[in-house]
């Protein structure tokens, strides 16, 4: 696995990037081991603590983890657990459809060993809606009206599926689909 630990707002050290690549080791376990996968760790300082976001770059998918602390090593720390988190749950899944035979060989999960005490969650709602091409500004002021995180739209512009959405540190982002509707 290759790895890439960026600093934002402070100076990456020897100890810190040493610490951090140590901890991420952990993963190692659960991906056929190459240089095909990449692991960034993004460090940010702020005047109170720090925030870690580590990404794991797959060919199926991605993982990402989250964690803002007053310690930046238990951000790491709690970040990674989350990851491990996310693929139990991800095992846990392919182990009961056994619909993702490519993605199970891409990633190593028969070494997860970890207890799975919890039932995974299933789906208890399906919703089917019709797409209207609108602006982005639209989708936005309807998302905003309905008081939802996320808004799914068809854009005017060059006919993309696309999903608006508020970001955590504020603002809007957005999702276009790739294939264009015929």
């Amino acid at each position: 696995m290759q790895y890439q630990i960026i600093g934002k707002n402070i100076d990456v050290t020897d100890a810190i990037h040493e610490s951090i690549e140590r901890k991420l080791h952990r993963m190692d376990k659960y991906f056929v081991i190459n240089d095909d996968v990449l692991c960034r760790a993004v460090v940010r300082s702020y005047t109170v603590g720090a925030k870690v976001e580590i990404t794991i770059f797959t060919k199926q998918m991605d993982f990402r983890a989250e964690v803002k602390n007053d310690d930046l090593y238990a951000a790491v720390d709690l970040a990674v657990d989350k990851l491990e988190g996310q693929m139990r749950k991800l095992k846990t899944r392919m182990d009961r459809t056994k619909e993702s035979d490519s993605l199970g060989r891409a990633l190593a999960m028969e070494n997860i060993l970890a207890d799975l005490k919890d039932e995974p969650e299933e789906v208890v709602r399906t919703k089917s809606i019709r797409l209207e091409p609108m602006s982005i500004d639209e989708a936005i002021t309807r998302m905003e009206a309905l008081g939802h995180s996320f808004f799914l739209y068809l854009d005017e512009e060059d006919d993309a599926i696309s999903v608006v959405y508020h970001r955590l540190d504020g603002g809007y982002g957005v999702i276009e689909a790739e294939n264009r509707l015929a």
